[in-house]
């Protein structure tokens, strides 16, 4: 391992392993039961009461943003200032920031860089809200995208017992925000992140401004009715759940989320993860008592055909770096927000070799990022451990030198309230790396 020092700077797609694809088949098929309830929002709903103004308060809101498919962390942060970078990406790196070339690093520190996609970054980092990190990531060996999402939205690998997330054990071993609250988390996809659950009052929910029963106002009407009885009695968990979620129907409804302006001169990026964020936005801004909003990004396993410039990874780089910034601008425009912090990981990293299908294949350790009110950013945040063949992992891939879960723990313990670390992340002792400010 080199003696780089702590990096501060002051100023997939079709392309994807049969197993992720597969994987992402299986996520699908196991959600479609839930989304027969979540069609879309009646008007004629009642309104409901907003809770109470939650701004003041010492936690953060959470947005959990996972890059599903391994996201290549060589790429999303450049270290342009390891040649050996270049030695193994010969044809897929991104130049340096003095090379001339126009698709060349922009330059955060004297060692690392961003690619042209992700400049729209840049704004929330030079104001000291978002931090990059370098050599992070789970320390278990696997390379399976199952496995290893699995432990880390866990927050443990290798224990099958444990079936309950690291998010949903936070909410579950703190009180609300609110006392009131009807949502506590959502998840903004068809079926509930494995890191979300456990948590109490939390549903999925493909489109907030769209969840709802569908039909004529008869049938909708007969359709809650017919879900609020069918249950059997109020003690039956079942019942409960029918009832928060019609709920929950009633409180998005207070919600004008499709003529929602966003602040700030933000722009969102088309598409599902732009609407999520921008959703995310308007949700926190209601401040209905919501504690935790998870997102994924789905598509990046990049064997081949990667296009760190243009084609597959450079749209994903492009949705997730404009929508970052959206974000950044929209909750960060003079008026007081709720306090809100991202943090954005992905199972593991890629190889730091390309291979002969112009991708890269399944790797360790890899890039985050966290943004917020009280981040300690405008840095990147890693020890480097070199890319030459001996400071390699397993003699093939970029080691871990920050566990997730120190990221994670500072976060929960720093800024989410949390008291109980053992609970929250089992077996295991955090080292804080300074995240929080």
């Amino acid at each position: 391992m080199s003696d780089q020092p702590v990096h501060d700077a002051p100023s997939g797609g079709p392309s994807g392993c049969n197993e992720y694809l597969e994987l992402s088949r299986r996520n699908f098929l196991a959600a479609t039961t839930f989304t027969a309830l979540a069609a879309a929002a009646p008007s004629w709903l009642p309104r409901v009461a907003m809770a109470k103004d939650y701004r003041s308060s010492a936690r953060d809101v959470i947005i959990s943003i996972y890059l599903r498919g391994a996201a290549d962390g060589l790429t999303l942060l450049v270290p342009y200032a390891d040649n050996n970078y270049y030695s193994l990406r010969p044809t897929l790196n991104v130049p340096r920031p003095d090379s001339g070339n126009p698709n060349r690093a922009t330059a955060l520190t004297s060692f690392f860089g961003l690619p042209p996609a992700m400049t729209p970054l840049i704004p929330a980092y030079q104001s000291g809200q978002l931090l990059f990190l370098h050599a992070t990531g789970s320390t278990d060996p696997s390379r399976s995208h199952f496995d290893a999402q699995r432990f880390m939205e866990v927050g443990k690998a290798n224990d099958p017992a444990l079936g309950t997330g690291w998010l949903g054990r936070h909410l579950a071993s703190v009180a609300p925000m609110d006392p009131n609250a009807i949502l506590r988390a959502v998840g903004i996809s068809t079926g509930l992140m494995r890191t979300l659950v456990g948590a109490p009052n939390t549903l999925p929910i493909p489109n907030l401004d769209s969840f709802n029963l569908s039909g004529s106002t008869s049938s909708v009407a007969a359709r809650r009715s017919a879900i609020e009885d069918m249950y059997g009695p109020v003690a039956d968990p079942l019942h409960a759940a029918a009832i928060t979620t019609i709920q929950t129907i009633d409180l998005l409804n207070t919600i004008n989320f499709e003529g929602y302006l966003p602040s700030g001169g933000a722009v969102y990026p088309a598409g599902a993860f732009g609407t999520a964020l921008k959703s995310t936005a308007a949700l926190l801004k209601a401040q209905v008592g919501v504690e935790a909003v998870a997102i994924d990004l789905n598509g990046w396993d990049t064997h081949a055909n990667q296009g760190i410039f243009t084609g597959t990874m450079s749209g994903l780089m492009t949705q997730l770096a404009q929508g970052l910034a959206a974000l950044h601008a929209d909750m960060n425009n003079g008026v007081v927000q709720p306090s809100h912090l991202a943090v954005v990981m992905s199972e593991f990293g890629r190889r730091p070799a390309q291979n002969g299908s112009a991708g890269c294949d399944h790797g360790h350790g890899n890039a985050a990022i966290v943004m917020g009110n009280a981040v300690a950013g405008g840095r990147v945040l890693c020890t480097w451990p070199g890319l030459a063949p001996g400071q390699l992992y397993q003699g093939l891939d970029l080691n871990v030198t920050i566990d997730y879960r120190d990221v994670l723990a500072e976060i929960v313990q720093e800024r989410l309230g949390g008291a109980d670390l053992s609970y929250v992340f089992p077996g295991y002792t955090p080292t804080f790396r300074g995240v929080t400010a």
